[in-house]
């Protein structure tokens, strides 16, 4: 895409002039295809959710906890120790998990 561009020491990148937290790269990529998957169908269920308030806070959910195990939300991933980094990403997909049943 013509709007998008690297941005601050590969921490963020820019789309249409908005600025997005990139996935911590020191996670392993087990860890972030696993979770990564869990976004996808967390976003999938919110468009399928249209106007089912319980479905739509469900698929919420496992998206927000996909995107703070992949270090896209919360804690900025550069501040924290390795290990506290791999220790929540390994957290959310347990969560994430237990969602399914």
């Amino acid at each position: 895409m013509a709007n998008d561009s690297v941005f601050d020491d590969e921490r963020w990148f820019v789309i249409n002039g908005r600025r997005w937290r990139r996935t911590d790269p020191s996670l392993p990529a087990g860890l972030v295809a696993a979770l990564t998957s869990h976004l996808g169908r967390g976003r999938s269920g919110v468009r399928r959710a249209k106007g089912d308030l319980d479905a739509t806070s469900a698929a919420r959910r496992r998206v927000d906890l996909a995107k703070h195990g992949l270090g896209e939300r919360g804690p900025y991933w550069w501040d924290e120790p390795e290990v506290e980094r791999l220790r929540r990403a390994r957290q959310a997909l347990r969560e994430l998990e237990e969602l399914e049943g």
